[in-house]
């Protein structure tokens, strides 16, 4: 294990900072800023595929984002339940044959690119301070209205409000689910918009910032926070007001609001998201959670039986393992 923390330790361990006292008014205040109805535009895609309706979603996000979402639907007579899935940093939403698979269970899969990262989703946004490299840095010198990650947020519960106006879902029947920053915005849905029921996480991302400052954690993800200090301020005499600042976007202090159960992976072995942040996050959580471990994963791929338990955790069905 990588992390400087025992296993023994981090059972307890609730994170370097507290929550805001502000923290639930902020977004409760920037919610409520949203419109009563969003606008949004879909087109079909014809894939051959009989019995699934594919559909390209596009809407307006906050501070002149344009996001877009893969959508899949299986055509019955009955509303379907809906999967939220979310991807990691930097990247974009799965190929559409990825998503299938839930569908072949009668689940409605949502997939959205996360706005100026790799998909067609785009970042239309001007910033302040440096923005050479990463979008945690983007805004923070202006505090948090000015967060790039604020608007992300936001545009997940935008995107539950539109699709839970389809008329072939089942509202009441909401998963969210993702690995890394998808892990991160899979707790933001079932923290922000109660709508979702059942939440899947998978090492995420965007934990415990201090933690990671103390670390010393060079990874690419996070490789932005120390550049920054590095460059802009080498003396850290900016950061507890920074520290402050991303306090209104880090996913533990999001914990304390989430209602739904929740399953939670992490690998011991994580050298990004390191376990110490996770359990921070995951001792935080108030509702009904299950933590699995994976002592000699890192933050890779995991193909031995994970996807599996996460499909059975997700869609309710049996796949059985042969040990």
């Amino acid at each position: 294990m990588k992390d400087t923390m025992t296993l023994t330790a981090m059972q307890t361990y609730q994170g370097r900072q507290d929550v805001p006292d502000d923290f639930d008014e902020f977004w409760q205040k920037n919610i409520a800023a949203l419109p009563d109805q969003f606008d949004h535009v879909i087109e079909e895609q014809d894939f051959n595929t009989p019995n699934l309706r594919c559909i390209d979603l596009y809407f307006k996000g906050t501070n002149d984002g344009n996001i877009y979402a893969r959508c899949i639907l299986p055509k019955t007579s009955e509303k379907v339940p809906v999967i939220f899935h979310f991807h990691g940093y930097m990247g974009q939403n799965p190929d559409w044959s990825v998503l299938f698979s839930y569908a072949a269970l009668g689940y409605g899969i949502v997939a959205m690119d996360v706005r100026g990262q790799s998909g067609r989703s785009l970042d239309n946004a001007v910033f302040n301070g440096n923005t050479v490299k990463g979008q945690i840095i983007r805004g923070m010198i202006d505090g948090p209205d000015a967060l790039f990650y604020k608007d992300i947020y936001l545009d997940v519960y935008s995107l539950i409000e539109i699709v839970a106006t389809f008329d072939e879902v089942d509202e009441t029947r909401f998963s969210s689910y993702g690995g890394s920053q998808g892990g991160a915005l899979a707790l933001v849905a079932a923290a922000l918009n109660p709508r979702i029921k059942n939440c899947v996480t998978i090492y995420p991302f965007l934990g415990d910032f201090k933690r990671v400052l103390e670390l010393g954690n060079h990874s690419e993800a996070y490789d932005e926070l120390f550049r920054y200090f590095k460059f802009h301020d080498p003396f850290h005499q900016t950061e507890d007001n920074i520290l402050k600042t991303l306090s209104y976007i880090d996913i533990k202090n999001f914990s304390h609001l989430i209602k739904c159960p929740v399953k939670f992976v992490t690998c011991l072995d994580d050298d990004v998201c390191f376990p110490s942040t996770q359990y921070a996050i995951y001792n935080r959580l108030e509702t009904e959670k299950e933590h699995l471990l994976l002592p000699e994963y890192g933050h890779d791929a995991v193909n031995v039986q994970l996807n599996d338990t996460v499909f059975n955790w997700l869609t309710g069905s049996r796949i059985t393992f042969e040990i």
